[in-house]
């Protein structure tokens, strides 16, 4: 916070009273708030909503936003405070300290809020060791805080289930790719028949979340290998524990409360919201709207999902719920202008499905955030003339009628001399700070720049 000096003595005893009493309410987290009127403590939330948007670094939102309409708000500038993240991850190392790594991945982005605490790239919610194939301490998550409070929780993501963000809540890995039992040939000691905790699809049912929806069917289909189910599929344990178990929009629809859900929605990744025109090297083409209204019917929105998921985990004893708009990240990777458009745009729509909750239910939180920043950059429709090295681009035709110039272009080494490749490879994160808004009791305390293992505090509600 800036301070602005003081003119009147007055004035500035009452910035030091003031900025003490911010402090204050700094260091006793979220459930201090003295945002109250009369500068009363608040009473911190019942409930805690936690939207994820995969990748959506700054470039990424402010695209959806001018796409939507320069003068047309997007619903995370309804929440009332922002703020800023470093989101670093560390490296491999036999002890403490743990050097950072600036570039980090969605596993160890993931780790540092759901947990509190650094971790390796490629980790789930496991602390550092010498290598990446050597497992850490298992760290414990926020969903198995909130569990032991008696609360109810939800994980709800477009991504695979078992992919990298909604594992680090209800599951412990040492490699984020032992998604399945058939997956865990790099990860042979966390097996269940090595006496381990199983895959992280297996770990997920055996947390029991009370709401569990995405894509990711086919690694719940697998066999597992050890332990009582063995021989069994994944979804065959979660049905033995007394989940319910749905794959389609309309079977979502007629879920009743009561009962843990489990909803897988596509044997993969969820489908996209938009399509457009591929990127190509150079100008790029001639400027075209994205298509939209492009997901499958027998497929619920994440708008859809979230709402279905707070209409079922609602309770005295309140919730937490976790919200991944996974493909922005996905999309941006495959340089696929439209598809991360429409993907941000659509985990917005999300957001204000809970913000409109939140207007009769004050007493719940909503935390909106990225895990990193990502590859797409703005650049001005003349931007082929400069003379600078070729990456490649999109131009889509924004609502305001206006082309908006989307390139991607992460610089490398050891190609030199080689020829552009057909298709856009995949595009990588960046390092930079991630915006993060929040509304709700406790929502000062994203306010400056802060790293996001604060956010396992501020998602406590401490």
């Amino acid at each position: 916070m800036i301070r602005k000096k003081a003119f009147v003595a007055a004035f500035a005893a009452a910035s030091v009273i003031a900025a003490a009493g911010m402090a204050s309410a700094a260091a006793g987290g979220a459930f201090d708030s003295a945002e109250a009127k009369g500068g009363h403590p608040q009473r911190g939330p019942k409930n805690v909503i936690f939207f994820l948007g995969d990748g959506m670094g700054t470039q990424e939102i402010t695209a959806a936003r001018y796409y939507q309409g320069v003068h047309n708000k997007l619903n995370v500038d309804r929440a009332k405070y922002t703020g800023f993240d470093t989101t670093y991850s560390v490296k491999p190392a036999a002890k403490p300290p743990y050097l950072p790594d600036y570039d980090p991945d969605s596993a160890s982005t993931g780790s540092s809020w759901a947990t509190g605490k650094k971790t390796l790239d490629e980790r789930i919610s496991q602390g550092p060791s010498s290598a990446e194939n050597v497992p850490g301490t298992n760290y414990q998550t926020l969903l198995e805080l909130a569990q032991k409070r008696g609360q109810k929780v939800g994980d709800v993501s477009t991504a695979e289930i078992t992919d990298a963000t909604p594992a680090v809540l209800a599951s412990h890995m040492s490699l984020r790719g032992c998604q399945g039992p058939a997956d865990m040939a790099a990860c042979p000691k966390e097996t269940k028949a090595a006496g381990g905790l199983g895959s992280i699809a297996e770990q997920e049912v055996d947390h029991k979340v009370d709401v569990l929806l995405g894509g990711g069917r086919g690694r719940f289909e697998q066999q597992i290998t050890g332990g009582p189910y063995a021989g069994k599929t994944v979804v065959d344990q979660a049905k033995d524990k007394g989940i319910q178990y749905v794959t389609d929009a309309a079977g979502l629809k007629s879920v009743k409360a009561g009962k843990p859900v489990l909803g897988l929605f596509n044997k993969s990744n969820m489908s996209l919201e938009w399509s457009g025109p591929a990127a190509s090297l150079g100008k790029g083409n001639a400027p075209q709207a994205c298509k939209e209204n492009q997901r499958p019917a027998n497929e619920p929105s994440l708008a859809d999902m979230t709402a279905k998921a707070i209409s079922l985990l609602e309770n005295k004893k309140g919730f937490f719920l976790q919200v991944e708009g996974a493909s922005i990240d996905k999309q941006d990777h495959a340089t696929n202008a439209c598809g991360q458009l429409g993907e941000t745009v659509n985990f917005d729509k999300a957001v204000g499905v809970a913000l409109d909750y939140q207007k009769t239910h004050p007493d719940t939180l909503i935390v909106i955030t990225a895990d990193h920043s990502h590859t797409s950059q703005i650049v001005g429709e003349d931007a082929s003339g400069t003379g600078l090295p070729t990456g490649y681009s999109t131009n889509v035709t924004t609502k305001d009628g206006q082309t908006l110039s989307l390139t991607y272009g992460t610089a490398g080494y050891g190609g030199e001399g080689k020829a552009p490749v057909a298709g856009g490879p995949s595009q990588q994160h960046t390092g930079a700070v991630v915006p993060v808004w929040a509304n709700g009791p406790g929502a000062d305390a994203v306010l400056g720049t802060n790293d996001h293992t604060d956010l396992f505090t501020v998602l406590q509600g401490k």
